[in-house]
């Protein structure tokens, strides 16, 4: 049977994405879950997979083309099979939110789904409706894509923005006239989180000794498993998602009604791209062996810098890790990825003196500064958060074999 290949939904509210490349040839033989096109969204550059075995024919989608979702850009179809006959500009209704499994895949023309509008707070709802805002159009910030106060509130800044321009708008393009998909998307989002999260910081010193030992000891064990180099990052995750467990509010998300606990654990590792910072995410991170993290956050990595990030690659992160001590950074503030509650900041490891047994000595030491928001977390949990954390690296070995 032919099967349509459209252009997928892969974010909740999505209405278009930009084709970057064909990674099949027209006439080439395609089988099921083979990366068939790259798609940019407002998170990333993604993969799509093939959904069925076949011929790639009729592409009609364009690279560099804007293409709404839905719309059918190629078949997929069995050798002499011809593409059925249908209107120009035939498209198909994807659903708003698919499955995580499913969000790469293709649909057929014969059976198509029902589109929905995104969740929506009712209190998101009525301040929608005061300004004549079409919720089904507005991509949400809060679990599962919840669309929330905060979402609705920034269109209406925007537009009032857009209505009242200055004349420096007026007279020359702004930098965003230029930026891609990927660095729009993170200066909103963090002009979002910064102004409207109530951001609060802790800022603790600790001694890396442990850790250090930690990554010769384990390393030499688990990197003959996948070939790949353990990382002080691949440490961090472990730790952080074991100490998640005791500390189950940093894990946890602010939305309109309140505080949501969330029943996953999944560890996001901020990533610098060519055009921003994405957050890969691993998922279960508490329950994953430390080999299997060092490999996940190397294939993250890879996929990213290539930009062949999928969907399930930045979907559900509930924490986020930033560490730049490998561009020599000391420390610094890191800002909430929403609607997270907290993110934690890591620094380069470096020898410093400090006092010991009633002396001086030189010792490795690292900063870790952690975000927290301070409508989810107060300062004694988040302090208790990092106390444990910088306990667990003293002897990281009883809490990763």
């Amino acid at each position: 049977m032919a099967i349509s290949v459209v252009m997928p939904a892969l974010e909740m509210g999505q209405e278009t994405g930009r084709l970057v490349a064909w990674l099949k040839q027209e006439g080439e033989i395609v089988r099921m879950g083979d990366p068939l096109l790259e798609v940019e969204t407002d998170k990333a550059v993604l993969e799509v997979e093939a959904c069925a075995d076949g011929v790639l024919t009729n592409i009609t989608g364009e690279v560099g083309e804007e293409i709404a979702v839905g719309h059918i850009i190629a078949w997929i179809v069995s050798p002499r099979e011809s593409v059925p006959r249908i209107a120009d500009g035939a498209s198909v209704s994807p659903p708003t939110s698919p499955p995580q499994q499913e969000l790469a895949r293709t649909t057929s023309v014969s059976e198509p789904p029902a589109a929905s509008a995104g969740p929506a707070s009712p209190r998101a709802r009525r301040l929608a409706k005061e300004h004549g805002i079409d919720v089904g159009k507005v991509r949400g910030s809060g679990p599962g894509g919840e669309i929330q106060v905060s979402d609705i509130q920034a269109i209406v800044d925007a537009r009032s923005h857009q209505e009242t321009p200055t004349a420096a708008a007026v007279v020359a393009p702004t930098s965003r006239d230029t930026a891609s998909a990927i660095g729009r998307l993170m200066a909103e989002r963090t002009a979002q989180s910064w102004t409207t999260i109530p951001h609060f910081f802790l800022q603790r010193d600790v001694d890396a000794t442990g850790l250090n030992r930690a990554r010769a000891t384990l390393g030499a064990a688990v990197e003959p498993l996948h070939g790949v180099k353990l990382t002080h990052t691949d440490l961090f995750v472990a730790l952080v998602a074991r100490m998640l467990v005791k500390h189950p509010l940093l894990n946890a998300s602010w939305n309109d009604d309140g505080i949501r606990m969330n029943p996953d654990i999944n560890v996001a590792i901020a990533m610098a791209v060519d055009d921003g910072v994405v957050a890969g995410v691993v998922t279960n991170a508490e329950r994953t062996l430390l080999s299997e993290v060092s490999k996940q956050r190397h294939e993250l990595t890879d996929r990213a810098r290539g930009g062949r990030l999928r969907p399930a690659d930045i979907i559900g992160g509930t924490f986020t890790i930033s560490n730049l001590g490998m561009f020599q950074v000391d420390s610094f503030c890191a800002i909430i990825i929403p609607p997270q509650a907290a993110i934690l900041a890591v620094g380069a490891i470096v020898d410093r003196v400090v006092p010991l047994d009633g002396g001086i000595g030189i010792r490795p030491m690292v900063s870790l500064t952690l975000s927290a928001d301070h409508r989810v977390i107060d300062g004694r949990k988040a302090a208790a958060f990092l106390k444990d954390l910088a306990g667990t690296m003293q002897e990281p070995e009883k809490w990763l074999v």
